[in-house]
């Protein structure tokens, strides 16, 4: 007999959901070309970006080989998958607004910053972008370091791979992302980049992949999308 290529349902439960957000990204290229010559500072991602993240589709039928929740993991309720990942995620959001712009820039801007697009166009890139930093913050290499961990003797060292994973994977976007400024600035923001990255990865593997992206959509909703609608209809008219 030939070998077995049966994909169970949570697999292809997996894969439909990140086709579906492959569809999201590919929409708001197309939607973005059509708009970037109306805006200055506009992002608009290449359809090599799409090809990227193909990358991650091979991890999608090893999250249970590697002792991680499937996307949608039947043990798993929607509180713990969305709702309390998305609370934590809009903390971080109001922090960083309250922070950047009511405390080191009250006053208006003239023209939108790069940190934010025009409306609502920064719903197609920014739900994009979490999804692409959650596959190679997360879903790649904490699913590699994790099934290392479960071979690595036999598994006898799992949790060390496990919080060595976690630890490192969480100080990669504040490390990559730090930005200049006064020393207190600094300092806030790498350790809040890193304790969102840190809760990121905990949700992770408590309650899969969409809970970590959950909780960097509730950060981007008031950081980048509502501070964008807010600088874009408000003070610039």
């Amino acid at each position: 007999m030939g070998p077995d290529f049966h994909i169970t349902k949570s697999a292809k439960q997996n894969i439909i959901i990140y086709a579906a957000f492959l569809i999201i990204a590919v929409i708001g290229i197309i939607y973005g070309n059509e708009i970037k010559n109306n805006f200055t500072f506009f992002r608009v991602w290449d359809y090599k970006n799409i090809l990227i993240l193909l990358l991650g589709i091979p991890f999608l039928f090893l999250q249970s080989k590697a002792n991680l929740p499937n996307f949608l993991e039947q043990s798993i309720t929607n509180k713990q998958r969305f709702l309390n990942p998305f609370l934590i995620g809009i903390a971080f959001g109001i922090l960083d607004v309250f922070i950047v712009k009511i405390i080191m820039h009250p006053e208006p801007y003239t023209e939108l910053p790069p940190f934010l697009q025009p409306f609502p166009y920064s719903n197609f890139l920014y739900f994009s972008g979490a999804f692409e930093i959650e596959v190679f913050y997360r879903l790649i290499p904490l699913t590699l370091i994790l099934l290392l961990g479960k071979w690595f003797a036999k598994g006898k060292y799992f949790n060390i791979f496990l919080w060595t994973g976690i630890v490192l994977t969480s100080f990669r976007e504040p490390i990559e992302q730090l930005p200049d400024g006064e020393l207190w600035f600094v300092a806030y923001a790498l350790l809040t980049g890193f304790l969102m990255n840190f809760l990121q990865a905990i949700y992770y593997k408590n309650a899969g992949f969409l809970a970590s992206l959950t909780l960097r959509l509730g950060h981007y909703l008031f950081w980048h999308i509502l501070l964008g609608i807010y600088v874009q209809y408000f003070e610039l008219q």
